[in-house]
């Protein structure tokens, strides 16, 4: 075991993404002790991979170099960062918080800075691959900071994804998952529409999908949602009530930069729609759904 990955790191919030993040760590070599609010989550995870859970976020992140964090919203990440048992009244100078959380760019300049005071780096680093991505250890990592603070980081994050960037100081990798929220949203709204089109029209929308797949219609959603979006099925996969979080951040930091985001924000209104029908668990490929009334 070499001494870099012989270091003891925190994980914060055991969801579908940060169960599995947390055990590529432990696998690669670090020394990770977890902690979820659920215990049970923690000790399940423990046993599994052989690692140690705490029972406050403080005590998980006590002589850790790394903590990282993924839970669900700005709330959220305050109520693990602050106060007695927040995170950071556990670390120590020099270590690094890393949040994947995908929240707001203004609550990841507030963290930075109250983690400078304490002499503690600070990384926002949203992710996109989905559950799938986080399993397989192939997530992309979008990350705002400082230069000293991802040097620290970046392999420890390397053990699940694919490819990690530092795109500039703290606020930046919550600005560049907005991006790829922005994309992701025009993209399933035109397959949705594809689909619906292409069974209205009597095809066979499997074999029309294997068509426009090997040219410049693909995308991603094409080749990992398109089959299950024909047969209807939505029980996997990132949220709907997840993917309005990320749009409505999305929107709100259109209005603070003069951004015009017309068709972001009326897919968002269409995922309105679809948790109105009962899909707030759906997977956000779910669009169709509502074609299909």
């Amino acid at each position: 075991m070499s001494n870099q990955n012989s270091k003891k790191v925190a994980f914060i919030g055991l969801g579908v993404m940060g169960y599995p993040m947390a055990g590529y760590l432990q696998q690669k070599g670090y020394q990770v002790t977890v902690y979820n609010r659920t215990t049970a989550k923690a000790e399940q995870w423990a046993t599994q991979y052989k690692g140690n859970f705490a029972d406050t976020p403080a005590k998980a992140a006590q002589g850790a170099e790394l903590v990282f964090m993924c839970v669900g919203n700005d709330d959220d990440v305050r109520s693990i960062v602050y106060g007695e048992q927040g995170v950071l009244s556990g670390m120590h100078a020099g270590a690094v918080l890393v949040d994947h959380t995908t929240a707001s760019a203004d609550l990841a300049r507030e963290l930075a800075a109250n983690a400078q005071q304490q002499s503690v780096g600070f990384l926002d680093a949203p992710v996109s691959g989905g559950q799938a991505g986080a399993e397989n250890g192939v997530l992309t990592v979008m990350v705002g900071g400082e230069p000293a603070a991802f040097a620290k980081a970046e392999a420890a994050i390397s053990c699940y994804s694919r490819c990690v960037k530092l795109l500039g100081p703290a606020g930046s990798g919550q600005l560049a998952k907005m991006v790829n929220q922005i994309c992701i949203a025009g993209v399933v709204q035109g397959l949705a529409e594809a689909l619906n089109f292409a069974q209205n029209a009597g095809l066979d929308g499997a074999a029309v999908v294997e068509v426009i797949s090997q040219g410049a219609a693909s995308s991603w959603q094409m080749q990992n949602r398109s089959l299950t979006m024909l047969d209807g099925k939505y029980d996997f996969g990132f949220a709907v009530d997840w993917m309005r979080k990320d749009l409505g951040i999305a929107l709100a930091e259109a209005r603070n930069n003069g951004s015009h985001l017309p068709v972001t924000a009326l897919v968002d209104q269409f995922y309105s729609e679809v948790q109105q029908m009962g899909g707030k668990r759906w997977d956000t490929s779910s669009l169709l759904a509502r074609l299909k009334r």
